[in-house]
Protein backbone atom coordinates (compact mmCIF):
# COMPACT_ATOMS: atom_id res chain seq x y z
CA UNK A 1 0.00 0.00 0.00
CA UNK A 2 1.44 3.33 -0.99
CA UNK A 3 2.05 5.74 1.85
CA UNK A 4 -0.13 8.80 1.42
CA UNK A 5 1.79 12.00 0.89
CA UNK A 6 1.35 15.17 2.98
CA UNK A 7 -0.02 18.11 0.99
CA UNK A 8 1.98 21.30 0.62
CA UNK A 9 -0.89 23.56 -0.33
CA UNK A 10 -0.62 25.52 2.90
CA UNK A 11 2.78 26.69 1.68
CA UNK A 12 1.05 28.58 -1.08
CA UNK A 13 -1.16 30.44 1.35
CA UNK A 14 1.75 31.28 3.64
CA UNK A 15 3.71 32.54 0.65
CA UNK A 16 0.83 34.82 -0.24
CA UNK A 17 1.27 36.64 3.04
CA UNK A 18 4.75 37.73 1.98
CA UNK A 19 4.17 38.41 -1.71
CA UNK A 20 1.48 40.38 -3.42
CA UNK A 21 -0.56 38.15 -5.69
CA UNK A 22 -1.12 39.23 -9.24
CA UNK A 23 -4.90 39.30 -9.54
CA UNK A 24 -4.61 37.85 -13.05
CA UNK A 25 -3.43 34.61 -11.41
CA UNK A 26 -6.50 34.35 -9.17
CA UNK A 27 -9.82 32.99 -10.35
CA UNK A 28 -12.49 35.64 -10.51
CA UNK A 29 -14.85 33.29 -8.69
CA UNK A 30 -12.39 32.17 -6.01
CA UNK A 31 -14.02 31.61 -2.61
CA UNK A 32 -13.17 33.80 0.37
CA UNK A 33 -13.09 30.67 2.49
CA UNK A 34 -12.95 26.98 1.73
CA UNK A 35 -13.36 24.07 4.12
CA UNK A 36 -11.09 21.16 3.21
CA UNK A 37 -12.99 17.92 2.62
CA UNK A 38 -11.93 14.30 2.68
CA UNK A 39 -11.10 13.27 -0.87
CA UNK A 40 -9.78 16.71 -1.89
CA UNK A 41 -6.40 16.89 -3.63
CA UNK A 42 -3.84 19.63 -3.85
CA UNK A 43 -4.68 20.23 -7.52
CA UNK A 44 -8.42 20.48 -6.83
CA UNK A 45 -7.97 22.97 -3.99
CA UNK A 46 -5.40 25.04 -5.90
CA UNK A 47 -7.78 25.21 -8.86
CA UNK A 48 -10.40 26.85 -6.63
CA UNK A 49 -8.08 29.82 -6.05
CA UNK A 50 -5.73 29.95 -9.08
CA UNK A 51 -6.44 29.96 -12.79
CA UNK A 52 -3.27 27.91 -13.24
CA UNK A 53 -3.05 25.36 -10.40
CA UNK A 54 0.41 24.22 -11.48
CA UNK A 55 1.91 27.64 -10.61
CA UNK A 56 1.51 27.32 -6.85
CA UNK A 57 4.94 25.67 -6.20
CA UNK A 58 6.73 28.61 -7.79
CA UNK A 59 5.06 30.97 -5.33
CA UNK A 60 5.82 28.65 -2.43
CA UNK A 61 9.46 28.13 -3.45
CA UNK A 62 9.95 31.89 -3.85
CA UNK A 63 9.34 32.36 -0.13
CA UNK A 64 12.59 31.49 1.70
CA UNK A 65 10.97 31.51 5.13
CA UNK A 66 8.70 28.58 4.29
CA UNK A 67 10.91 25.56 4.93
CA UNK A 68 8.35 23.07 6.23
CA UNK A 69 4.85 23.98 5.02
CA UNK A 70 2.03 23.03 7.36
CA UNK A 71 -0.13 20.07 6.54
CA UNK A 72 -3.80 20.53 5.83
CA UNK A 73 -6.51 18.11 6.87
CA UNK A 74 -10.23 17.60 6.29
CA UNK A 75 -12.07 20.25 8.28
CA UNK A 76 -9.38 22.94 7.97
CA UNK A 77 -10.68 26.29 6.72
CA UNK A 78 -8.66 28.21 4.12
CA UNK A 79 -9.35 31.95 4.15
CA UNK A 80 -8.20 34.16 1.26
CA UNK A 81 -8.97 37.84 1.95
CA UNK A 82 -7.90 41.04 0.26
CA UNK A 83 -6.15 43.78 2.18
CA UNK A 84 -7.09 47.31 1.05
CA UNK A 85 -8.01 45.92 -2.36
CA UNK A 86 -4.33 45.39 -3.16
CA UNK A 87 -4.44 41.68 -3.80
CA UNK A 88 -2.71 40.69 -0.57
CA UNK A 89 -3.76 37.55 1.25
CA UNK A 90 -3.63 36.09 4.72
CA UNK A 91 -4.58 32.97 6.57
CA UNK A 92 -7.51 32.99 8.90
CA UNK A 93 -6.84 32.10 12.51
CA UNK A 94 -8.60 28.80 12.06
CA UNK A 95 -6.66 27.93 8.93
CA UNK A 96 -3.96 25.25 8.53
CA UNK A 97 -1.57 24.91 11.43
CA UNK A 98 0.98 22.44 12.73
CA UNK A 99 -0.92 19.28 13.60
CA UNK A 100 -0.28 16.03 15.35
CA UNK A 101 -2.80 14.14 13.30
CA UNK A 102 -1.45 11.12 11.40
CA UNK A 103 0.19 11.96 8.06
CA UNK A 104 -2.09 9.42 6.42
CA UNK A 105 -5.00 11.79 7.12
CA UNK A 106 -3.38 14.74 5.32
CA UNK A 107 -4.66 15.88 1.94
CA UNK A 108 -2.75 14.31 -0.96
CA UNK A 109 -1.20 16.36 -3.77
CA UNK A 110 -2.74 13.98 -6.34
CA UNK A 111 -5.04 10.94 -5.98
CA UNK A 112 -2.49 8.15 -5.55
CA UNK A 113 -5.12 5.44 -5.86
CA UNK A 114 -5.52 6.44 -9.51
CA UNK A 115 -1.85 5.84 -10.31
CA UNK A 116 -0.80 3.16 -7.78
CA UNK A 117 -0.77 0.37 -10.37
CA UNK A 118 1.52 2.40 -12.64
CA UNK A 119 3.88 3.33 -9.82
CA UNK A 120 4.33 -0.17 -8.45
CA UNK A 121 3.77 -2.62 -11.29
CA UNK A 122 4.53 -1.02 -14.65
CA UNK A 123 7.87 -0.31 -16.34
CA UNK A 124 9.07 0.72 -19.79
CA UNK A 125 12.50 -0.55 -20.87
CA UNK A 126 14.64 0.13 -23.93
CA UNK A 127 15.01 -2.36 -26.75
CA UNK A 128 18.52 -3.57 -25.80
CA UNK A 129 17.50 -4.20 -22.19
CA UNK A 130 14.34 -5.99 -23.24
CA UNK A 131 16.16 -8.34 -25.61
CA UNK A 132 18.65 -9.29 -22.92
CA UNK A 133 16.17 -10.18 -20.16
CA UNK A 134 16.29 -13.76 -18.78
CA UNK A 135 13.12 -15.75 -19.40
CA UNK A 136 11.10 -18.51 -17.78
CA UNK A 137 11.48 -21.82 -19.62
CA UNK A 138 9.45 -24.12 -17.34
CA UNK A 139 7.52 -24.55 -14.10
CA UNK A 140 8.16 -27.34 -11.60
CA UNK A 141 6.52 -30.72 -12.30
CA UNK A 142 5.63 -29.56 -15.82
CA UNK A 143 2.83 -27.35 -14.53
CA UNK A 144 1.27 -24.87 -16.92
CA UNK A 145 1.75 -21.98 -14.52
CA UNK A 146 3.33 -21.12 -11.17
CA UNK A 147 1.99 -19.33 -8.10
CA UNK A 148 3.21 -18.70 -4.55
CA UNK A 149 5.54 -21.45 -3.31
CA UNK A 150 6.23 -22.97 -6.74
CA UNK A 151 9.61 -23.22 -8.44
CA UNK A 152 10.24 -21.77 -11.88
CA UNK A 153 13.25 -22.39 -14.13
CA UNK A 154 14.93 -19.45 -15.80
CA UNK A 155 17.48 -19.31 -18.59
CA UNK A 156 20.07 -16.56 -18.99
CA UNK A 157 20.08 -15.31 -15.37
CA UNK A 158 23.39 -14.29 -13.80
CA UNK A 159 22.66 -14.41 -10.06
CA UNK A 160 23.49 -16.06 -6.75
CA UNK A 161 21.25 -18.06 -4.40
CA UNK A 162 19.24 -15.68 -2.24
CA UNK A 163 19.09 -12.87 -4.84
CA UNK A 164 15.61 -11.40 -5.32
CA UNK A 165 14.00 -10.47 -8.65
CA UNK A 166 10.60 -9.66 -10.12
CA UNK A 167 8.76 -11.50 -12.87
CA UNK A 168 7.41 -9.25 -15.62
CA UNK A 169 5.17 -9.80 -18.61
CA UNK A 170 5.38 -7.74 -21.83
CA UNK A 171 2.30 -5.62 -22.41
CA UNK A 172 2.93 -3.13 -25.21
CA UNK A 173 5.57 -2.08 -27.69
CA UNK A 174 5.75 1.68 -28.24
CA UNK A 175 7.41 2.80 -31.46
CA UNK A 176 7.65 5.71 -33.86
CA UNK A 177 7.44 5.60 -37.66
CA UNK A 178 9.23 8.10 -39.87
CA UNK A 179 7.08 10.48 -41.94
CA UNK A 180 5.86 9.25 -45.31
CA UNK A 181 6.93 12.47 -47.04
CA UNK A 182 8.78 15.72 -46.38
CA UNK A 183 6.94 18.18 -44.17
CA UNK A 184 5.01 15.53 -42.26
CA UNK A 185 5.66 14.63 -38.64
CA UNK A 186 6.60 11.10 -37.56
CA UNK A 187 3.78 9.03 -36.12
CA UNK A 188 3.74 7.00 -32.92
CA UNK A 189 2.12 3.61 -32.52
CA UNK A 190 1.43 0.82 -30.02
CA UNK A 191 1.49 -2.93 -30.57
CA UNK A 192 0.01 -5.26 -27.99
CA UNK A 193 2.42 -8.01 -27.01
CA UNK A 194 1.13 -11.53 -26.43
CA UNK A 195 3.40 -14.09 -24.78
CA UNK A 196 0.75 -16.42 -23.40
CA UNK A 197 1.39 -18.97 -26.16
CA UNK A 198 5.15 -18.61 -26.26
CA UNK A 199 7.88 -16.21 -27.28
CA UNK A 200 7.37 -16.89 -30.99
CA UNK A 201 4.13 -14.87 -30.83
CA UNK A 202 6.11 -11.64 -30.47
CA UNK A 203 9.29 -12.15 -32.50
CA UNK A 204 8.28 -9.65 -35.15
CA UNK A 205 7.92 -7.00 -32.42
CA UNK A 206 11.54 -7.24 -31.41
CA UNK A 207 13.06 -5.29 -34.29
CA UNK A 208 10.44 -3.40 -36.33
CA UNK A 209 12.95 -1.87 -38.75
CA UNK A 210 10.33 -1.20 -41.41
CA UNK A 211 6.59 -1.42 -41.64
CA UNK A 212 4.59 -2.58 -44.64
CA UNK A 213 4.90 0.85 -46.26
CA UNK A 214 8.69 0.84 -46.00
CA UNK A 215 8.98 3.56 -43.35
CA UNK A 216 11.82 3.41 -40.84
CA UNK A 217 10.71 2.55 -37.30
CA UNK A 218 12.27 3.49 -33.97
CA UNK A 219 11.46 1.68 -30.73
CA UNK A 220 10.41 4.02 -27.92
CA UNK A 221 10.22 1.25 -25.35
CA UNK A 222 8.75 -2.06 -24.27
CA UNK A 223 6.13 -1.81 -21.54
CA UNK A 224 6.12 -4.66 -19.03
CA UNK A 225 3.93 -5.46 -16.04
CA UNK A 226 5.26 -6.91 -12.78
CA UNK A 227 3.33 -10.11 -12.04
CA UNK A 228 5.30 -11.56 -9.14
CA UNK A 229 8.41 -11.74 -6.96
CA UNK A 230 10.97 -14.57 -6.89
CA UNK A 231 14.16 -15.60 -5.09
CA UNK A 232 17.03 -17.62 -6.53
CA UNK A 233 17.43 -21.06 -4.93
CA UNK A 234 19.98 -22.50 -7.36
CA UNK A 235 22.09 -20.72 -9.96
CA UNK A 236 23.48 -22.07 -13.22
CA UNK A 237 22.85 -22.05 -16.99
CA UNK A 238 19.25 -22.76 -16.00
CA UNK A 239 18.48 -21.30 -12.56
CA UNK A 240 15.80 -22.34 -10.07
CA UNK A 241 13.73 -19.56 -8.49
CA UNK A 242 11.07 -19.77 -5.78
CA UNK A 243 7.91 -17.70 -6.31
CA UNK A 244 7.53 -15.66 -3.12
CA UNK A 245 4.56 -13.56 -4.29
CA UNK A 246 2.40 -13.35 -7.38
CA UNK A 247 -0.47 -11.15 -8.53
CA UNK A 248 -1.05 -13.34 -11.58
CA UNK A 249 -0.15 -16.83 -12.70
CA UNK A 250 3.45 -17.01 -13.92
CA UNK A 251 3.88 -18.65 -17.31
CA UNK A 252 6.60 -19.94 -19.56
CA UNK A 253 8.19 -17.01 -21.50
CA UNK A 254 7.60 -14.47 -18.71
CA UNK A 255 10.71 -12.37 -18.10
CA UNK A 256 12.95 -11.65 -15.10
CA UNK A 257 14.09 -8.17 -14.01
CA UNK A 258 15.95 -6.71 -11.00
CA UNK A 259 14.00 -5.26 -8.08
CA UNK A 260 13.99 -1.46 -8.39
CA UNK A 261 15.60 0.27 -5.40
CA UNK A 262 13.45 3.41 -5.89
CA UNK A 263 10.76 2.66 -8.44
CA UNK A 264 8.93 5.98 -8.12
CA UNK A 265 9.12 9.46 -6.62
CA UNK A 266 7.73 10.07 -3.16
CA UNK A 267 6.42 13.58 -3.94
CA UNK A 268 4.92 15.37 -6.91
CA UNK A 269 5.20 19.13 -7.36
CA UNK A 270 3.17 20.35 -10.36
CA UNK A 271 5.19 22.85 -12.44
CA UNK A 272 5.47 24.02 -16.07
CA UNK A 273 8.26 22.62 -18.28
CA UNK A 274 11.13 24.78 -19.51
CA UNK A 275 10.32 23.60 -23.04
CA UNK A 276 8.11 21.10 -24.85
CA UNK A 277 9.67 18.46 -27.13
CA UNK A 278 8.45 18.20 -30.69
CA UNK A 279 5.90 15.58 -31.71
CA UNK A 280 4.80 14.98 -28.11
CA UNK A 281 1.54 13.02 -28.11
CA UNK A 282 -0.70 10.49 -26.40
CA UNK A 283 0.38 6.91 -27.10
CA UNK A 284 -2.13 4.92 -25.07
CA UNK A 285 -4.55 5.13 -22.17
CA UNK A 286 -6.22 2.91 -19.61
CA UNK A 287 -9.65 1.42 -19.02
CA UNK A 288 -11.16 2.64 -22.26
CA UNK A 289 -11.26 1.90 -25.97
CA UNK A 290 -11.73 5.27 -27.65
CA UNK A 291 -11.09 8.05 -25.12
CA UNK A 292 -10.48 8.88 -21.45
CA UNK A 293 -11.10 11.76 -19.07
CA UNK A 294 -9.88 13.24 -15.76
CA UNK A 295 -8.14 11.00 -13.21
CA UNK A 296 -7.16 8.43 -15.82
CA UNK A 297 -3.64 7.48 -16.89
CA UNK A 298 -2.13 8.07 -20.32
CA UNK A 299 1.17 6.90 -21.83
CA UNK A 300 3.03 9.67 -23.66
CA UNK A 301 5.60 9.60 -26.48
CA UNK A 302 8.45 11.47 -24.77
CA UNK A 303 10.46 10.74 -21.63
CA UNK A 304 13.48 11.64 -19.53
CA UNK A 305 15.79 11.68 -22.56
CA UNK A 306 13.61 14.49 -23.96
CA UNK A 307 13.72 16.56 -20.75
CA UNK A 308 10.42 15.31 -19.32
CA UNK A 309 10.33 15.07 -15.52
CA UNK A 310 7.82 14.18 -12.83
CA UNK A 311 5.46 17.05 -11.99
CA UNK A 312 5.59 18.63 -15.45
CA UNK A 313 2.16 19.88 -16.52
CA UNK A 314 1.11 20.07 -20.17
CA UNK A 315 -2.00 21.14 -22.04
CA UNK A 316 -3.58 18.50 -24.30
CA UNK A 317 -4.99 19.50 -27.67
CA UNK A 318 -6.93 17.45 -30.18
CA UNK A 319 -5.55 18.03 -33.71
CA UNK A 320 -8.03 19.50 -36.12
CA UNK A 321 -9.82 16.89 -38.20
CA UNK A 322 -9.69 17.07 -41.98
CA UNK A 323 -13.14 17.13 -43.55
CA UNK A 324 -14.73 17.73 -46.95
CA UNK A 325 -16.43 21.03 -47.74
CA UNK A 326 -19.68 19.50 -48.94
CA UNK A 327 -21.26 22.90 -49.58
CA UNK A 328 -18.87 23.96 -52.33
CA UNK A 329 -17.84 20.45 -53.29
CA UNK A 330 -20.94 18.24 -53.16
CA UNK A 331 -20.49 14.49 -53.25
CA UNK A 332 -20.42 13.19 -56.82
CA UNK A 333 -19.91 16.65 -58.35
CA UNK A 334 -17.39 17.32 -61.10
CA UNK A 335 -15.96 20.14 -58.99
CA UNK A 336 -15.01 17.70 -56.20
CA UNK A 337 -13.73 15.11 -58.67
CA UNK A 338 -11.35 17.53 -60.39
CA UNK A 339 -10.38 19.43 -57.21
CA UNK A 340 -10.00 16.77 -54.49
CA UNK A 341 -7.36 18.69 -52.54
CA UNK A 342 -9.27 21.98 -52.61
CA UNK A 343 -12.34 20.23 -51.18
CA UNK A 344 -10.47 19.31 -47.99
CA UNK A 345 -10.61 21.59 -44.93
CA UNK A 346 -8.52 21.18 -41.76
CA UNK A 347 -10.37 22.30 -38.64
CA UNK A 348 -8.57 24.17 -35.82
CA UNK A 349 -7.12 22.10 -32.98
CA UNK A 350 -9.26 22.01 -29.85
CA UNK A 351 -8.30 22.36 -26.18
CA UNK A 352 -8.84 19.10 -24.26
CA UNK A 353 -7.40 19.50 -20.73
CA UNK A 354 -4.27 19.19 -18.61
CA UNK A 355 -2.02 16.24 -17.82
CA UNK A 356 0.63 15.93 -15.11
CA UNK A 357 3.64 13.62 -15.46
CA UNK A 358 4.08 11.22 -12.54
CA UNK A 359 6.58 8.67 -13.90
CA UNK A 360 9.25 8.90 -16.59
CA UNK A 361 11.28 6.39 -18.53
CA UNK A 362 13.89 7.00 -21.21
CA UNK A 363 11.57 7.74 -24.16
CA UNK A 364 8.10 7.21 -22.68
CA UNK A 365 6.32 8.76 -19.69
CA UNK A 366 3.09 8.25 -17.76
CA UNK A 367 0.75 11.13 -16.99
CA UNK A 368 -2.48 11.62 -15.05
CA UNK A 369 -5.23 13.63 -16.74
CA UNK A 370 -6.00 16.33 -14.16
CA UNK A 371 -8.95 18.11 -15.77
CA UNK A 372 -10.58 18.58 -19.13
CA UNK A 373 -13.41 19.84 -21.28
CA UNK A 374 -13.23 17.04 -23.85
CA UNK A 375 -12.19 13.37 -23.88
CA UNK A 376 -8.54 12.54 -24.51
CA UNK A 377 -7.94 10.55 -27.72
CA UNK A 378 -4.96 8.68 -29.09
CA UNK A 379 -2.44 10.95 -30.85
CA UNK A 380 -3.73 14.10 -29.14
CA UNK A 381 -0.79 16.49 -28.86
CA UNK A 382 0.84 18.12 -25.83
CA UNK A 383 1.79 21.79 -25.59
CA UNK A 384 3.03 24.18 -22.91
CA UNK A 385 0.43 24.58 -20.13
CA UNK A 386 -2.18 27.29 -20.70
Amino acid sequence: MLKKLPALFAGLLVALTAFAVNESELRSDHPDTYTVKRGDTLWDISARFLKKPWLWPEIWQANPQVENPHLIYPGDVLNLSYLNGGGGARLSSNGPRVRRDPLDEAIQPIPLKDIEQFLKNMRVVDEKTFKGLPHVVAVEENKLYASNGNLIYVRGLDARPGDAFVVVRPVNLYYSLAARRDGEAPTTHVRELDTKRGQNKMIWHHNPVKDMFGRNASVLGYEVQVVGSVQVTKSGPTSSLLVTYSDFEIHESDLIMPVEAKPYDSQYLPHPPASVPADFEVLAFTDAVNAVGPKQVVALSRGAADGIENGHVFTIYHPGDTITDRYKYPSGSARKFFNPNDSKVTLPEEYVGHVMIFRTFDRVSYGLVMDGLRPVHLNDVLRAPE
